[in-house]
């Protein structure tokens, strides 16, 4: 009986240290410039990031293989893009595949109900891709998929959705790359409507 005891405490410390662990791990890497704006054209960098964006990166991304490019030999807007040359990957989505997502803190952020447009370009070249957009606040969200899809696209391919977002709710934006292949985005451009 006295083992039982003096187990039962330890295994209580085990699992609090692992769930402490597993809660530190850094899902995202993000470098903050705020004269930047949206950053929207990628065009801002630091450390290899663009700026203002919480990148999926592969330090952060879990059983893959991945580059993070600002290619400067593909662009629709200014003088680069974000493109992201996957390996391998889960399939899972969220800080689990490559990508990344955004709250727009560094614009003052999309906040309160309304509706928003989102338009932005994309190539893409053998990857299943899927990009989900709508509103949160801390630990709630109403998160849609606005696209999602593993067509090629050889051509910058511009796309425009409508995003309405509740009362106290404020817009996030979140891609991620599903499967392997080399996918770009360019010129993400948000505005209330």
């Amino acid at each position: 009986m006295i083992k039982i005891h003096i187990i039962k405490p330890l295994n209580i410390v085990l699992s609090l240290l692992m769930m402490i662990s597993l809660g530190c791990k850094q899902m995202s890497e993000v470098e903050t410039d705020i004269s930047a704006g949206l950053n929207g054209g990628f065009e801002t960098v630091q450390n290899d990031l663009p700026v203002n964006w919480l990148m999926y990166t592969p330090n952060t991304v879990p059983d893959s293989n991945f580059k993070i490019v600002i290619d400067d030999e593909n662009f629709i807007e200014g003088k680069q893009s974000l493109k992201f040359d996957v390996k391998h990957c889960q399939n899972i989505g969220g800080w689990t595949s490559p990508g990344f997502t955004n709250q727009f803190h560094e614009v003052g952020s999309f906040k309160g109900e309304a509706s928003y447009q989102i338009k932005f370009w994309i190539m893409n070249q053998g990857t299943k891709f899927r990009i989900n957009a709508g509103g949160v606040r801390p630990f709630e969200g109403e998160m849609n998929t606005i696209l999602e899809d593993n067509a090629e696209i050889n051509q910058w391919k511009m796309y425009t959705f409508v995003v309405d977002v509740i009362e106290e709710m404020e817009l996030r934006l979140e891609l991620n790359i599903l499967e392997p292949g080399v996918f770009w985005i360019d010129d993400v451009q948000i505005r209330k409507i």
